[in-house]
């Protein structure tokens, strides 16, 4: 029984990086995916982003009750915020999806999503579905259920305001909307032609809110209510389902929600929203066993002998009940039955110890070359099985091996080498959504099928056929590749298709703060040898280029050079977009390269546009050395750069002993008193530095003690600051000076009301509800139908100093290039002069 458990922890172990041992197999897993196999029945949780699942519930169904468990997230997680990187928007997105999909490869749950994105924090769900489209939401929602086929829908919110979030509550709405759409023939027709069918669930159920005691007691007042305790420990996997969850949520790295299990019960409550009543558990009256269906009934016998007879020394003496299964699975037309064959294969596999592996023999191959693909067989058990050929699928005119059957020695590798011919018109290897322009908060997917799915289908599959004692079975495999890290070991990562050669622009934003021209620098990068071409810069008449166009020549793959190009901006305040192309081999290529590279995710790439926002706004600043103390990771410094500032990125040693009377100011960084303890370590030194003289900003922080509480007295400033949750969610909203005539708002840039236009997402976050008389507001900000809040921007001054606390969001604003954010930034920086 606990020969699962290595298994897990090798999981948690390597769970990003895809490492060898990640891949399953041993005896535990063998038992495991027979009981699984002996399970028909699905669950399905939907929510608003990652991390609002309930990862234990996830856990106890998935690993507990051998249920297919799902987890539909409407976003991916745009809007958040990064703890551990500068990735914002798009990138964020990205990261938090692989997250995801780290944390269910621990809880054993599946991933969905929509094309709805996290726009940022919404107060009202109207708001919410009017910018995503609620219909368009609402298909999508109807299409997961239709395809997966849930037996229950688990909401993770209400629907109402007590959700909080505007997303949060949408996903109910959409939840309880979708139960019944995906039912009726006339909702959503054209789904149809894709081979689904409507849909009923049979209940659709709410996961009572359990954040705190008290919701806990008021849960326990619920007369009519369903419980389950996924505190449950599973001696099959040495874990309880709490321990698994909480390493699960763990996952969620970029927001920081590293958590201690918690052991012991962990009641969970549900109550039935729509469908059938259910008195005991959430799949009362709903048969989980191979009976459901047709032609089914003479599987559960077998798979039932299999578990019984199951000897974890001899896997291999299960393999003839698992054939003698095999045909009566394949005779039942069902999606059940398609899904369990696959997994039958699989564990066949197991059961005859096969290591399959397909390799590439690099991570990356460009349209019109060549590439090898290695097949790697070993029988591991004394049981007889033959190789009969594999094929490669997803791409058009993949090759395949066909011969006579190779019987496998025990224990000797079979190697078979397979080449593609990449064709000249292979689409690069990018997420599918972020493929084409978005549509206001919504991505275009014009592939129905693809809608769903948490990421592409590999690049190349390797479908491998065998005959197990005279039975044929095939085991998929996606083409990966496969290297050796020096400290890490084994490792695997995705195959991809990529440009030829990708050009980078060195900023997103390219901002002139005068009439003066700026070089920009290129970067071009060679994806195969012998790449040589020439590059040019497109902008708007009005912005001038100089050269029209530089040569490149790159001889080695990987090989990259930097091309220097010179702008002289439009004469007059503007906004424009740069584009660099490549001309190569007779053709044009626009593709950028953008990488996110964590320990715990497989690395990610995306190509996108090589362009760049030009921006020509009047911003004067008078500070010259600015410190920043970088936080959880942000682009503020590298915009500053762009006015002339000379930024000094201050490290922990610096914060202890370096003279700060050199900097004009000191920014600290988004969340820096969550990641950066230094800081606490040496605020006396930063308050010294503002007594005397200096100027001293602080951008918004979450401080650790606040988790579950409306505000918190925060220690960031030389006078008690009381944090709150207040935002201002809506990024046009209007702003309200409290002295049009302090000297911030008029030196040496004059502000005004038109400063705060073109803002993108909000305004700010966690502002003070709260703060000493000391301190002064500069302006004020509000929601639709609120109040105004002070606390955004407060300031003080501080012996010969300045003090400030700013919940606006700057980390937003100025890698953006927003005009009148960097306007305003550059007054507080120069507020010492």
């Amino acid at each position: 029984m606990k020969l699962r458990t290595p298994f897990l922890l090798s999981l948690f172990l390597h769970p990003g990086c895809l490492a060898i041992c990640a891949q399953p197999s041993g005896t535990a897993q063998i038992e495991w995916n027979l009981r699984k196999l002996n399970t028909v029945g699905n669950v399905l949780m939907i929510a608003a982003h990652p991390d609002d699942e309930n990862t234990a519930v996830l856990a106890y169904f998935a690993e507990g009750r051998n249920l297919r468990t799902a987890y539909l997230s409407l976003t991916r997680g745009e809007g958040g915020q990064n703890l551990i990187g500068a990735e914002q928007g798009d990138y964020l997105g990205l990261l938090r999806t692989q997250e995801l999909l780290a944390a269910r490869r621990i809880d054993g749950a599946e991933q969905f999503f929509t094309r709805a994105i996290d726009f940022g924090y919404s107060k009202t769900a109207e708001e919410t579905l009017a910018k995503w489209g609620r219909d368009k939401v609402l298909s999508d929602v109807v299409w997961i259920i239709r395809r997966y086929r849930p037996d229950v829908i688990i909401l993770r919110f209400s629907g109402t305001p007590r959700d909080g979030h505007g997303q949060h509550q949408s996903s109910a709405i959409l939840g309880k909307e979708a139960f019944f759409a995906a039912a009726d023939p006339k909702r959503f027709p054209e789904q149809f032609q894709y081979g689904v069918q409507p849909w009923q669930a049979r209940r659709l159920l709410f996961n009572m809110f359990s954040f705190n005691r008290r919701q806990e007691e008021e849960n326990a007042k619920v007369p009519t209510k369903l419980e389950v305790d996924a505190g449950k420990f599973n001696p099959f996997l040495g874990l309880s389902y709490g321990e698994i969850a909480a390493l699960s949520r763990s996952e969620h790295r970029s927001q920081g929600m590293g958590t201690a299990a918690r052991r012991g019960s962990l009641p969970n409550f549900f109550t039935v929203i729509a469908g059938e009543p259910a008195s005991k558990d959430l799949m009362d009256g709903i048969d989980t066993t191979w009976n459901r269906l047709p032609g089914g009934a003479q599987v559960g016998p077998i798979l039932e002998e299999a578990i019984r007879t199951f000897q974890p020394a001899h896997p291999e003496k299960t393999v003839p009940l698992l054939l003698k299964a095999r045909p009566l699975i394949a005779a039942i037309h069902d999606p059940h039955a398609t899904r369990k064959l696959r997994d039958l294969d699989e564990t066949i596999a197991l059961c005859a110890g096969l290591w399959v592996d397909a390799s590439a023999g690099n991570y990356e191959t460009t349209p019109g070359s060549t590439a090898r693909i290695n097949l790697n067989l070993v029988s591991r058990l004394p049981i007889p099985v033959s190789f009969l050929g594999a094929e490669l699928t997803g791409m058009p005119d993949s090759p395949k091996i066909t011969s006579a059957a190779i019987p496998l020695t025990y224990n000797q590798p079979l190697e078979q080498r397979l080449t593609w011919q990449v064709p000249s018109d292979a689409p690069y290897t990018e997420p599918y959504w972020l493929a084409k322009p978005k549509s206001g908060a919504l991505y275009t997917v014009t592939d129905q099928r693809l809608i769903g799915r948490p990421e592409n289908a590999p690049v190349l599959t390797a479908d491998v056929h065998f005959t197990i004692n005279g039975a044929e079975i095939t085991v998929k495999r996606p083409v990966m590749h496969r290297y050796s890290d020096h400290v890490r070991g084994e490792l695997t990562r995705p195959f991809l298709i990529v440009p030829p050669v990708v050009i980078d622009l060195s900023e997103d934003s390219y901002l002139f703060p005068n009439p003066s021209p700026r070089t920009v620098q290129v970067s071009v990068k060679a994806n195969e040898p012998k790449a040589s071409g020439s590059v040019r810069l497109e902008a708007p008449p009005g912005w001038t280029i100089t050269p029209a166009s530089l040569p490149f020549s790159l001889q080695e793959k990987d090989q990259q050079t930097m091309l220097t190009f010179t702008i002289k901006p439009h004469s007059e305040n503007s906004k424009a977009t740069l584009r660099a192309i490549a001309e190569f081999q007779g053709r044009q290529i626009s593709q950028s390269e953008r990488d996110i590279n964590y320990s715990h995710i497989p690395p990610q790439s995306n190509f996108p546009p090589a362009t760049a926002r030009l921006v020509r706004a009047d911003i004067k600043v008078l500070a010259k050395n600015i410190g920043y103390i970088m936080g959880a990771g942000d682009e503020v410094p590298d915009a500053l750069r762009q006015i002339g500032l000379n930024v000094t990125l201050l490290s922990d040693d610096d914060l202890a002993s370096a003279d700060l009377s050199r900097y004009d100011a000191i920014v600290a960084g988004v969340r820096v008193f969550n990641t950066r303890p230094a800081i606490r370590a040496n605020f006396q030194r930063l308050l010294d530095y503002t007594r005397n003289g200096g100027t001293f900003i602080v951008q918004y922080n979450v401080l650790d003690d606040f988790r579950g509480r409306s505000e918190t007295t925060a220690h960031i400033g030389p006078y008690p600051i009381q944090l709150s949750h207040d935002r201002v969610t809506v990024e046009e909203a209007p702003v309200l000076f409290a002295n049009p005539n302090d000297p911030l708002l008029q030196s040496p840039n004059k502000i005004t009301e038109k400063d705060f236009d073109g803002w993108v997402q909000e305004r700010g976050l966690y502002f003070a509800s709260k703060f000493d008389t000391q301190y002064h507001s500069l302006f004020s900000s509000h929601d639709p139908g609120e109040d105004w809040l002070p606390g955004g921007m407060i300031y003080t001054k501080y012996g010969k100093g300045i003090y400030m606390y700013t919940g606006y969001s700057w980390f937003r604003q100025l890698p953006a290039g927003v005009p009148g954010a960097f306007r305003i930034f550059a007054n507080l920086l120069s507020a010492g002069k």
